[in-house]
């Protein structure tokens, strides 16, 4: 192992389990939300950008040029509940539901009583405008995949500040 991958200082946390990525290819716990881009079930060329805000629940899916989901409407839709399976998947279901600050019942948390917990609090419908960023995340990983792989660092992650003085 090189000196700078021994000195890096970014944490990588391992999958919880692996899962495929067809379906939902992008999810993350960031900005307070439950985050993500989900894969349209009728077109192909289609995708959601979904989130679920920690504590109040409050949800939202539209698609990526922002038109509205029209299976959210009240409640989660299939889009939002994909995304949750797919979170416990990547993270595990304890620390999803420590970030959404759901309360469960006793025993060990799984997607579906994460799910029950959230929409039994009759969630309200929240903001698209988160949409935009997320999806642009998206896309800038998606540009990763492009790169040939390498061991070598990245020119755009050379603002990380050095661990040790140069001489």
């Amino acid at each position: 192992m090189s000196d700078w991958e021994r000195s890096s200082t970014a944490r990588v946390t391992a999958p919880a389990r692996p899962r495929k990525l067809a379906k939902v290819p992008f999810v993350e716990l960031a900005d307070g939300r439950l985050q993500g881009v989900v894969s349209s079930g009728s077109d192909i060329e289609r995708v959601y950008v979904s989130s679920v805000a920690a504590g109040t629940y409050a949800f939202a899916c539209s698609t990526n040029n922002n038109r509205p989901c029209g299976g959210a409407r009240g409640s989660f839709c299939n889009h939002i509940r994909g995304l949750i399976n797919e979170a416990v998947l990547q993270y595990g279901a304890e620390r999803v539901a420590r970030y959404l600050r759901v309360e469960r019942p006793e025993g060990e948390p799984t997607a579906q009583t994460i799910t029950s917990a959230m929409t039994g609090a009759r969630p309200p419908q929240g903001d698209t405008g988160s949409a935009a960023p997320v999806f642009s995340r998206f896309l800038r990983h998606l540009a990763y995949l492009e790169l040939a792989p390498t061991t070598a660092p990245l020119p755009e992650m050379q603002w990380f500040p050095p661990t040790r003085a140069v001489a």
